[in-house]
């Protein structure tokens, strides 16, 4: 819980500033979500997941956007996943229908015994629709991926004996936010499908799908189910996982 606690407070700052549209015309955007599950008594489970987007105009014609996301459970006092994610864009004239982006990311996963991961990249991102109530976009990408990992035994078995695993990806990024029934709900989903270039049995994806409800103009009630999938995994671990929480998100817009 301390721990908890002291994550929090890393993304307390950003609430100075729900998913981030980088072609908004605002300069500065962020917003900060917490949800969660805790069950006391007999069974003691607590499921945590901070998630911040924080997004400004560094200078003409780009914006830089940084998502940051922390994930923590425990079942009966014993940690069992703390993961830490890292997104950073910095896109060119997203005011254009189809412009240029640079992206870097790193992330840690507990479980996964992944020590350190990171990638760097560039593509282009193309918008299929983008009002002030509703927008779609989808964004393909390339990017080299080192993975550095406590073990070197996997899954699949061809990846035995390495601690390090090194690609390159291509990575299909699909991303959209809609205001349904007069503004009283909010979908918002961010998918990605990456494989690796090089070897056909080494692939991850992902689905963050959120509901929200507006309580307030700068605070509204969410639920937000995540669904991963990792092909290479260490040894005795499921490739795939799966999140349902319950919180709120803090904006500044």
């Amino acid at each position: 819980m301390k721990k908890i606690i002291y994550i929090l407070l890393l993304f307390l700052p950003f609430i100075i500033t729900a998913q981030i549209n980088e072609s908004d015309t605002l300069k500065v955007k962020a917003d900060l979500s917490l949800t969660g599950f805790w069950q006391g008594g007999n069974v003691q489970t607590l499921i945590f997941r901070a998630k911040s987007n924080f997004s400004f105009t560094p200078w003409k014609n780009s914006v830089f956007k940084t998502q940051n996301s922390y994930v923590y459970q425990e079942f009966g006092k014993e940690k069992a996943d703390e993961d830490i994610l890292s997104l950073n864009f910095l896109y060119f004239n997203p005011d254009k229908k189809i412009y240029p982006l640079l992206l870097g990311f790193v992330s840690t996963n507990f479980r996964r015994e992944i020590n350190v991961r990171y990638l760097f990249g560039a593509g282009f991102t193309y918008q299929i629709l983008n009002s002030d109530k509703n927008w779609l976009k989808i964004s393909l990408t390339s990017e080299y991926e080192r993975t550095n990992f406590n073990r070197s035994r996997f899954v699949r078995t061809t990846y035995n004996g390495e601690n390090s695993i090194n690609t390159v990806r291509g990575t299909l990024w699909i991303n959209g936010k809609y205001k349904l029934f007069k503004n009283k709900i909010i979908l918002t989903h961010e998918s990605f499908l990456q494989p690796s270039l090089q070897d056909s049995d080494n692939y991850r994806w992902q689905a963050d799908i959120g509901i929200e409800v507006p309580v307030w103009k700068f605070l509204n009630f969410k639920i937000n189910y995540l669904h991963t999938f990792e092909s290479i995994v260490v040894e005795n671990q499921k490739q795939q996982d799966k999140f349902l929480t319950f919180g709120l998100t803090l904006k500044s817009y």
